[in-house]
């Protein structure tokens, strides 16, 4: 009987590998990864998808850089080709990036069969090839509805005078919340997170910025300031509290 078990739970583990725990019913955000790097998400939304869980079933709406790619089809190529193949027909997505500037782009509602493992997932463009792809959604993380917001934050690191203003304004678009930062200086020109980098959006006054951020969660910045002889980066770290989240 020992041996019974084991075997099964052999086959459990190896020939079916755990896909994820089941998703609450709820919004959130999501990478969306893909195996090429002409088909992938939209840069203002840094990899990220919005995830929508209804009844258990998983679908999510990402955002292509561009017009280019018309449908997309859950499955091989092979089979989008076929008489009444179920076609994922793209939206029209309004995209402001974090200088300001407005584009449209395609969008498309994609059913999402599990997380953290590669499904097919074909799509065609203006030349009417199919191409076929495996793409994957992976760490989902609870977001607010799309709108704007004021949120507490603070702001620690470097010499510990430069600040912040708080409340700080923030919009929610396609489920990606978006800050926007002023510092009580005009010297600084760009913040990295991470390998991103992020110019100021303003000219005149305060150094101004718009990044995406997480909230109840510390935030690593680097940003380059010009206070000094020499322009150098300084290390912060930026906070947002989510209890204080009201509509404006």
């Amino acid at each position: 009987m020992k041996k019974f078990i084991a075997v099964i739970l052999f086959i459990a583990l190896f020939c079916f590998p755990v896909l994820g725990a089941p998703l609450k019913d709820g919004v959130y955000t999501a990478e969306f990864r893909t195996d090429s790097s002409m088909f992938h998400v939209n840069d203002a939304y840094g990899g990220k998808g919005l995830l929508t869980v209804n009844d258990g079933k998983m679908t999510i709406h990402v955002t292509m850089p561009s017009k280019q790619i018309l449908s997309l089809f859950c499955g091989k190529a092979d089979a989008a080709k076929a008489p009444g193949a179920a076609l994922i027909e793209h939206t029209v997505d309004s995209v402001t990036h974090p200088d300001g500037f407005v584009e449209k782009a395609h969008g498309f509602d994609i059913p999402v069969p599990y997380l953290d493992k590669d499904f097919d997932c074909a799509l065609v463009g203006k030349k009417g090839k199919w191409y076929d792809h495996k793409v994957s959604v992976s760490n989902p993380v609870p977001t607010v509805k799309d709108g704007s917001y004021n949120a507490d934050v603070t702001l620690s690191g470097g010499s510990g005078r430069t600040t912040v203003v708080s409340p700080a304004e923030i919009t929610v678009q396609n489920g990606i919340i978006w800050a926007t930062i002023v510092f009580s200086s005009p010297h600084y020109d760009y913040i990295t997170i991470g390998e991103t980098k992020y110019d100021r959006i303003n000219t005149e006054g305060n150094s101004t910025f718009r990044i995406p951020v997480t909230l109840d969660k510390d935030i690593r910045i680097s940003a380059l300031t010009t206070a000094m002889s020499n322009p150098h980066l300084i290390d912060y770290t930026l906070r947002f509290d989510g209890g204080s989240l009201k509509s404006r």
